[in-house]
């Protein structure tokens, strides 16, 4: 069972991986899916380390606040880049993972 603590940081990072894979499988199936790759290399790396991060803390690791604090790093390249895009389904995966930092920052803090 996760700890309590991590809870939120958890369920943000699982919607992160969601909206990461959502978004990789619709900009390769666009017509300019060669200028989405930084988009689909962001999101793969970001959906990744989420569930690394999601792993850590369902085991409390000791490396929590290392792995979170990555973790909030590449969210934020992420949401950068895909806030770039009108897409919808970027645009949201921008904003899930501008949450996920959020979340990963508050583990942080603690």
């Amino acid at each position: 069972m996760a700890n309590a603590q991590y809870q939120s940081c958890i369920d943000a990072c699982k919607q992160t991986i969601t909206a990461c894979l959502a978004c990789i499988k619709a900009c390769k199936s666009e017509e300019h899916s060669p200028m989405m790759q930084r988009c689909i290399s962001l999101d793969t790396d970001c959906a990744e380390f989420c569930q690394l991060a999601v792993k850590s803390m369902e085991r409390d690791s000791e490396f929590i606040a290392l792995i979170c604090e990555d973790c909030a790093e590449i969210c934020q390249v992420c949401a950068e880049e895909c806030s770039k895009h009108a897409e919808a389904h970027c645009q949201e995966c921008a904003q899930t993972c501008r949450n996920c930092v959020e979340e990963c920052l508050k583990v942080i803090s603690h």
